[in-house]
């Protein structure tokens, strides 16, 4: 029981922490952005990733994790993919309207479900399709507005959703079938994915805004609200990795779509951003549809905690009914294992 409370307050701690430095970088960004005029979107990404990884790198040498090696080819496919799936979401955005692109990222949801599903098998019940089912549905109603399809936009946003779908799925696998933590995840991966960003990130950048990164005028200001991006980064990257390896891929998304209501709440209060019903009544569907895949995940647990309380009551009692010698043989086995699984 205190393992599982233990279990659980992390990753309520792991959740709040996503969502704080989520939305502060995309408050942070915006004022960079929009304000400031400083548009590299995908470059700024790449920069993000190479202060994580340089934090990562301190943190190490200081002891406060234990780097672990995953087989090189593991590591820079998936951070190759992950790379390409933030590259291909700015592409998406830069080829698409913003509601095509809110779509696309809403798409994601359901073809996670759908690659779980078929992939590695895993079975979702009526009541949490349902419930993700309201969530997509609010946060569409609140946050998409026009739909312009064109060829290449559309290729590329199938190819985002794809991409940020297995990279998603593949931080959850690997974290768990490789026993690697996220923090050792993220400090193996971060290079390659800012390294693909920093060659692509300029030109991708250039495409699609007509402007020079490299040639921009930078104020302290700028510089300031760069280094702050920055710093957040560390923090949102570390918590998205956290999240999908101590929940699920779909989870992630599902609290990813919490921030989009919360920023959409920061934005008409702070920077009083245009605010209608619609965008009201679409919050609302959407937090109930959260509310209900909680409960929903949170009953699931409970029904399986109990199945495996039960399960462990039977071996036990098995266990009571077998003779001395024998329990004595299978205790000097259970710690024979034990002390080579703590090797």
């Amino acid at each position: 029981m205190g393992e599982m409370a233990g279990f659980q307050l992390g990753v309520i701690g792991a959740l709040f922490l996503s969502v704080a430095s989520s939305v502060s970088i995309v408050i942070c960004n915006k004022a960079l952005m929009s304000n400031l005029g400083f548009p590299f979107a995908t470059t700024l990404t790449s920069w993000h990733l190479m202060v994580t990884f340089g934090t990562l790198h301190a943190a190490q040498r200081l002891k406060f994790f234990e780097s672990k090696s995953i087989d090189m080819k593991t590591v820079m496919l998936f951070g190759i993919l992950n790379g390409v799936s933030i590259g291909l979401l700015n592409l998406s955005l830069g080829f698409n309207s913003i509601g095509f692109y809110q779509m696309t990222k809403l798409a994601i949801i359901p073809f996670t479900v759908l690659l779980e599903t078929l992939f590695l098998k895993k079975q979702f019940s009526q009541k949490i399709k349902f419930s993700l089912f309201l969530l997509v549905v609010g946060v569409g109603i609140a946050s998409v507005t026009d739909l312009q399809l064109n060829f290449v936009g559309t290729t590329l946003s199938l190819l985002a959703i794809v991409t940020t779908c297995v990279g998603q799925i593949l931080t959850n696998t690997i974290q768990k079938r490789l026993n690697v933590s996220s923090t050792q995840l993220l400090y193996q991966s971060a290079p390659f994915q800012a390294a693909i960003l920093f060659v692509s990130g300029p030109v991708v950048d250039q495409f699609l805004t007509k402007q020079n990164v490299f040639a921009h005028k930078y104020s302290s200001i700028v510089l300031v609200f760069i280094i702050l991006s920055c710093l957040i980064a560390v923090s949102v990257n570390f918590s998205t990795f956290l999240v999908i390896g101590k929940t699920s891929p779909v989870t992630y998304q599902v609290l990813g779509h919490l921030k989009t209501c919360l920023v959409l709440g920061f934005g008409y209060t702070l920077l009083h951003d245009p605010f209608t019903e619609r965008n009201i009544i679409g919050i609302l569907v959407a937090i109930f549809g959260m509310g209900l895949y909680s409960y929903f995940c949170a009953q699931e647990n409970k029904k399986k905690q109990a199945g495996g309380d039960l399960s462990l009551g039977s071996q036990i009692k098995d266990k009571d009914g077998t003779p001395l010698l024998i329990q004595d043989k299978d205790s000097h086995e259970v710690k024979k294992l034990t002390k080579n699984s703590l090797v």
